[in-house]
């Protein structure tokens, strides 16, 4: 049985990628860590598993898996390129390591198609790791975020928490945690410019404070 953490989002481009840096810097001191990111599409335009080995400065990086050219949804990324995507073909490259916590992100958010029957959320629930948010903080999150969590407790994941990502907002974050029953991990700047220094800076100072995710990669 795999061990560690889902990096999921309310929607493209919210900030996963760097959601999952964090987490590979704020907890590589407590436990052999390894990112994966099992379909990647657009990859003529963006590297997600070598954006988060210059932000964390890491080389633990799994770089197996689905690799598709064009930025779309995976299933049609997966259609134009002539091939067909599967939880089980994902699963079959991946190996349990006793000794290895995995932060495992996934493309786009939780209910993206991944071919004509799956979503994301199926490989969630394959892996059976707890499930951390990457949610904006602007207007229209809460919606966005609740139905998220609903979406993962229907499937019966557990909710490790939200990353909100952007300006703070107090209003929207008290929203999440009430009527969503799931903790505001940390609000997240977008950085600019997005560099190591500022990841790690950002880590040290304002992530996870309490260790509520300690616990999912013990």
């Amino acid at each position: 049985m795999l061990r560690g953490i889902f990096v999921t989002g309310t929607d493209t481009n919210v900030g996963k990628t760097v959601v999952s840096a964090a987490l590979m810097v704020r907890y590589r001191a407590e436990a052999p860590l390894r990112y994966w990111k099992p379909i990647q599409t657009g990859t003529d335009h963006d590297d997600d598993s070598r954006e988060v080995a210059r932000l964390a400065g890491t080389s633990e990086i799994f770089d197996a898996g689905v690799r598709l050219p064009t930025p779309v949804s995976p299933h049609l990324a997966a259609r134009l390129a002539g091939t067909r995507i599967t939880v089980r073909s994902l699963l079959d490259v991946i190996h349990d390591e006793t000794d290895v916590r995995w932060i495992i992100e996934g493309a786009g958010g939780a209910l993206v198609p991944i071919n004509e029957r799956e979503l994301m959320v199926d490989l969630m629930q394959a892996l059976d790791l707890p499930v951390l948010i990457a949610a904006r903080s602007a207007l229209g999150t809460i919606n966005h975020t609740l139905l998220t969590i609903e979406g993962l407790r229907r499937r019966m994941l557990r909710v490790a928490g939200v990353v909100m990502v952007g300006d703070p907002n107090d209003e929207n974050r008290l929203a999440i945690e009430k009527y969503g029953a799931a903790e505001v991990i940390a609000q997240m700047p977008r950085f600019d410019p997005l560099t190591p220094d500022a990841l790690q800076q950002w880590v040290g100072a304002e992530f996870d404070p309490s260790g509520v995710l300690f616990g999912c990669l013990r």
